[in-house]
């Protein structure tokens, strides 16, 4: 499997040794680090969810490691790309799941909420999951993809207070 790594910031320590420790883990992956190394305050996360996400899209990457101060932050610019479903997950049991029955192809973390070993772990429990293709979860995801595909319009989003 592919995997892309990314951090802002506050999430540049926490990736290095994520992707020193899954290297090191033998599992076979091949590790893309798309960068953050902290040495730059302005590295904010949107930027690196977006060069994480389309990565991903555009099949550079399989799977993608997203890392901020809250993952909050990332976790929310990731979600607007097409094509990505990502999520928070500070407990392995989100991690595997959110790919079991979500398709979930972005983890994001945040480095000021988790510690390394917690991080290392949903990491791992992310990467060894597959997504089950029980027909509940498919059913449940073709939803989730109509979402996406309709969307909301320009207008409509500005109508509805949700655009500036």
């Amino acid at each position: 499997m592919r995997v892309a790594f990314a951090a802002d910031h506050a999430g540049a320590a926490m990736k290095a040794v994520l992707v020193e420790r899954i290297g090191a883990a033998g599992l076979g992956h091949e590790l893309i680090d798309l960068g953050g190394d902290g040495s730059d305050p302005l590295d904010d996360y949107p930027d690196f969810a977006e060069r994480l996400g389309n990565a991903i899209v555009d099949g550079s990457a399989d799977r993608g490691i997203l890392i901020c101060g809250s993952g909050v932050g990332a976790s929310v610019a990731a979600n607007k790309i097409v094509g990505i479903r990502a999520a928070v997950c500070h407990d392995t049991y989100s991690a595997h799941q959110g790919v079991e029955h979500d398709d979930m192809n972005v983890l994001t973390l945040g480095s000021r909420v988790i510690g390394p070993e917690p991080a290392f772990e949903c990491s791992l429990a992310f990467l060894a999951a597959r997504f089950s293709g029980e027909p509940r979860h498919v059913r449940r995801l073709d939803k989730v993809l109509a979402i996406e595909a309709h969307g909301i319009g320009a207008g409509a989003a500005k109508a509805a207070g949700l655009a500036r």
